[in-house]
């Protein structure tokens, strides 16, 4: 019987190549999404993965998504923490709602999401659990104290959780991308996109995909000696010591 994965921010982006990498291994996946109705069910037509939507930053609303998921498809045994969210700007002139939004979606998320799973996963002696952070949570980013202190958090956050279950056959691991070929990174001023592939060593932008297929390695039965890991997928562009 396949695992089933469920992936947060799951029909679009990253997330999207997620779900449909997760689906070609093998895996009965569940895409979680936020908003975009008519995204998330043309992405549902497409792929015949099954979405659902709920929020993951409110503990009470991911635990209801959680367990609406369960019930139509068995327990998660793989869960993506894929979600996220910007509201760039400089510190001086960061509201704190814009601060607050993005701790909340990127980091309360982890929380959120993985609170009413792990129990489940440490009664099976079985999980994967996979956390998307950033190069900006590794290396910091100008207009991004709110989005780098959350994507670093998550980085502490594996790490501890990864200590926590490591006996219980549960794996916890980080993917920090560079900058990817998404919706979100084309939509940066094309002089400005230029500025940023010249610091990207190999040259261009990452492919989704590309981290899609970490994530099916961390997700599989193979990567059970990997834990506590933090993966940079990012051509170089950040070398983090250690």
């Amino acid at each position: 019987m396949a695992r089933v994965a469920l992936v947060t921010g799951g029909t679009r982006g990253i997330g999207a190549a997620i779900s449909t990498g997760l689906k070609a291994a093998g895996f009965t996946v569940a895409a979680n999404y936020a908003g975009n109705v008519e995204k998330a069910e043309a992405f549902k037509a497409e792929t015949g993965i099954p979405v659902f939507r709920f929020d993951v930053s409110d503990p009470e609303a991911a635990a209801a998504g959680v367990k609406a998921v369960e019930a139509d498809l068995g327990p998660v045994d793989v869960l993506v923490n894929n979600a996220g969210i910007t509201r760039d700007g400089t510190l001086h002139k960061m509201t704190f709602d814009q601060w607050s939004a993005v701790i909340r979606t990127n980091l309360d998320s982890m929380f959120c999401m993985t609170r009413p799973l792990i129990e489940g996963m440490r009664d099976r002696n079985y999980g994967r659990i996979i956390n998307i952070s950033s190069i900006n949570g590794q290396k910091g980013q100008a207009g991004q104290t709110n989005y780098s202190a959350a994507k670093a958090g998550v980085i502490g956050f594996t790490k501890a959780l990864a200590q926590e279950n490591a006996r219980k056959g549960i794996t916890v691991n980080c993917i920090c991308p560079g900058y990817i070929d998404t919706e979100m990174v084309q939509a940066v001023p094309p002089k400005v996109l230029e500025s940023i592939i010249a610091t990207i060593p190999v040259g261009r932008l990452g492919k989704a995909e590309e981290i899609a297929s970490m994530v099916v390695y961390l997700a599989s039965e193979q990567a059970a000696f990997v834990t506590g890991s933090v993966m940079t997928v990012n051509g170089a562009q950040y070398i983090a010591n250690g």
